[in-house]
């Protein structure tokens, strides 16, 4: 199964002319590719999906979509290579 999986921006970097950045999955950071969400900036939230950043959501959506995707956490592993911390900060 391949998922997307909404993160928010924490840095934004070129990397030899590739718009790169760090997406955290509240608590799990990820090195993301930026290129087809140019605009995005630190703070904001992406649609994550095989290491590319798809398309931009808000802040309530991103997290809606976390808390149903914490209800299927083996999909969750599959995609991240981990499960998505619980929303208390306890695995």
């Amino acid at each position: 199964m391949c998922l997307g999986i909404p993160g928010r921006v924490t840095e934004v970097t070129d990397r030899d002319g590739l718009l790169m950045g760090v997406v955290d999955f509240d608590g799990i950071r990820k090195d993301v590719c930026l290129s087809y969400v140019p605009d995005v900036g630190v703070g904001d939230y992406v649609i994550v999906h095989v290491g590319f950043a798809i398309t931009e959501v808000d802040r309530q959506e991103a997290e809606r979509t976390l808390g149903v995707l914490r209800a299927m956490g083996d999909a969750v592993r599959e995609e991240l290579g981990e499960p998505l911390p619980a929303k208390d900060g306890s695995a």
